[in-house]
């Protein structure tokens, strides 16, 4: 998993937005009763909160590594159980009924081994349910990696992100080992108030690493020459807005 400190505050700016895909993944969840249900990589605990709400009566444990974002969960949530984890290595002490990842799986190497551990964590007819951000060459993370500067040889070297495959990849890891898969890819289309809005919605994730790898009095010109890209990049509509487009892949898999 990625070593930068994340900012909850930052992050849950644009939590609305951040949570719909989350209740899109849910919806699509073929498990009616749940004893113990798993949110890997729970953030602050936006999507946490969604799975109390579908089952009030499992035992419910939301798993991240950042202790900033187990701070702000523990803080809004009292009464549901955080842990210290990594996705990558994750073990429940017992079978699983549901393993919701959302937004957390494209941070973590191997897809092609991690995703059948996953299943095989879960009880017969139990589902693993993931979302990940499949959006690494769009212009809001193109230009993160490529924006000219002193600083592109250090944002071009910049890692943590694993490379998103293609749906018939991710179905073909699946199928081999679930009884089910369901599988599709969504594009969103935030409307935003300006360029400015977009990047602040960035500095809460995907913008991080490339702020931490740059020198102390850097910053303040990255960002600017950011901001005047993402203005060209995602054009003002008629009526003042922006339209922030981000596609997101969603696969549920029932073993």
């Amino acid at each position: 998993m990625a070593s930068w400190r994340w900012n909850d505050k930052q992050y849950l700016r644009f939590e609305d937005e951040r949570t719909r895909p989350a209740a899109d993944l849910l919806a699509r969840v073929p498990v009616d009763t749940a004893a113990r249900v798993v949110d890997l990589g729970c953030g602050p605990g936006n999507s946490t909160a969604l799975l109390r709400a579908r089952w009030p009566e499992a035992r419910l444990t939301g798993v991240d590594h950042s202790p900033e974002m187990l701070a702000r969960a523990r803080q809004d949530f009292p009464d549901l159980e955080w842990v210290a984890g990594d996705a990558a290595t994750f073990r429940s002490d017992g079978p699983v009924d549901v393993c919701f990842a959302n937004a957390v799986l494209h941070w973590v190497p191997d897809h092609a081994a991690l995703l059948p551990a996953l299943i095989a964590q879960l009880r017969p007819g139990g589902a693993l349910a993931v979302q990940m951000p499949d959006n690494a060459n769009e212009p809001s993370h193109r230009l993160m990696r490529e924006l000219g500067g002193p600083w592109l040889a250090r944002t071009r070297a910049v890692g943590g992100r694993t490379q998103v495959e293609n749906v018939a990849w991710y179905y073909d890891v699946l199928a081999s080992a679930a009884s089910h898969v369901d599988i599709w890819r969504t594009t969103y289309e935030h409307v935003m108030p300006d360029a400015t809005a977009i990047v602040e919605w960035v500095k809460g994730s995907g913008l991080r690493p490339y702020l931490d790898a740059l020198a102390s009095d850097e910053s303040a010109a990255y960002l600017a020459k950011y901001t005047t890209a993402i203005a060209a990049a995602y054009p003002e509509r008629p009526d003042g807005k922006r339209l922030f487009s981000f596609p997101r892949l969603f696969m549920v898999a029932v073993r």
